[in-house]
């Protein structure tokens, strides 16, 4: 997708999103001490570290404790609970995709702790911009649910989900045109639609996921 388009579409979204991005953002400082937005250490094209936008959704002295989410998980706020539900809390990340950190389309950014347990073969993923929304997401945008409480969430989602995720991403890219990312944007903006009808339902009964990249 070309760059004036990522641009356009970018600087249009956050004009359209400011009103519920300004709202969301009052709601976030004033629910618990602390800014509204949380940059969160991401790895990009050719293995470049960035800081990744997000609305704050978790309590900010322990934003540190892991980069993963599980179920249940006591560090999200309730109003943060609804946020992602609600996937409002990616709407700040159109800023990484006008600074060029980022694209529309393509993986999600991993932490750099999830980046250093990739094998040879899924590092093929840095060899592209990542995305907003990619065809993983698409598939499970709400796979952390399925992470038990008794364990790691870090290792359970390395083991167990980070591989699948990559897998289908990297076989996305093999066949990628300009034309299955515009499937992939109109999928998600119904996948966004569902999100906000069920931000409703009570916030905090299962974790969403990570404060970045399980999605």
């Amino acid at each position: 997708m070309g760059r004036v388009i990522e641009v356009v579409f970018s600087l249009a979204a956050l004009i359209v999103a400011a009103p519920l991005l300004l709202a969301a953002m009052a709601a976030v400082s004033l629910e618990s001490a602390g800014g509204p937005f949380y940059r969160a250490r991401r790895v990009g094209l050719r293995g470049r570290e960035f800081r990744m936008w997000k609305l704050r959704t978790m309590r900010t002295a322990a934003q540190g404790m892991g980069p993963i989410t599980g179920h249940r998980d006591a560090r999200v706020t309730r109003l943060g609970g609804v946020l992602r539900k609600c996937k409002v809390d990616e709407l700040p990340q159109f800023l990484n995709v006008l600074a060029g950190e980022m694209t529309l389309v393509g993986p999600r950014p991993e932490s750099p702790e999830i980046v250093a347990r990739y094998t040879a073969e899924q590092r093929r993923i840095l060899d592209v911009k990542p995305g907003i929304t990619g065809k993983a997401q698409l598939i499970s945008d709400d796979e952390s649910e399925t992470i038990p409480e008794q364990v790691d969430p870090l290792e359970y989602y390395i083991e167990h989900l980070m591989p699948r995720k990559v897998s289908v991403d990297l076989e996305y890219l093999s066949r990628r045109t300009a034309w299955t990312d515009v499937q992939i944007l109109w999928g998600t903006a119904g996948l966004l639609l569902r999100a906000l009808r069920r931000g409703g339902e009570r916030p905090g009964v299962r974790a969403s996921a990570i404060e970045g990249g399980a999605r």
